[in-house]
């Protein structure tokens, strides 16, 4: 894990499934729900990415999928429905990247989160290392 100065983090995880499996998790509302939260979306370059959050203040994240790559890359915009408590980070005015390589019979996913104003650095890569982590947890119990 790391946080850049320019509004970057970046997390390196592996997760013991393969890219196709992990990219269902990025692209299929009910895989999704599973790690992150209850999804709405349309997984195509355009196409609304919504998640309702079930922790903390509950946000909600509004996105939109910029770029897919099938098993190997998934660009969308990132930011947070207007809430009491919730992280000052308007809809669209952060990118994640993530990017899925094959080794062995795993994933090794990076995720890429740009854009982010220095306060929310440190809280923005705790909360992705907490939901990276389930996601690993998540896809590799679907593939025993």
């Amino acid at each position: 894990m790391s946080v850049g100065e320019s509004g970057t983090i970046e997390q390196t995880l592996r997760i013991q499934a393969p890219p196709e499996t992990v990219w269902s998790f990025f692209t299929d509302p009910a895989r999704l729900a599973q790690w992150w939260g209850a999804a709405e979306l349309d997984a195509r370059p355009g196409g609304a990415l919504r998640v309702h959050m079930q922790e903390g203040p509950r946000p909600v994240m509004h996105g939109q999928f910029v770029e897919l790559v099938p098993y190997e890359r998934i660009v969308f915009t990132f930011g947070w429905k207007a809430a009491p408590g919730v992280p000052d980070l308007p809809p669209g005015s952060s990118r994640v990247e993530v990017t899925l390589a094959r080794d062995g019979e795993g994933t090794m996913l990076t995720l890429r989160h740009g854009g982010l104003p220095p306060r929310l650095g440190h809280e923005t890569s705790h909360g992705w290392m907490h939901l990276l982590h389930r996601l690993g947890d998540t896809a590799q119990r679907q593939c025993r």
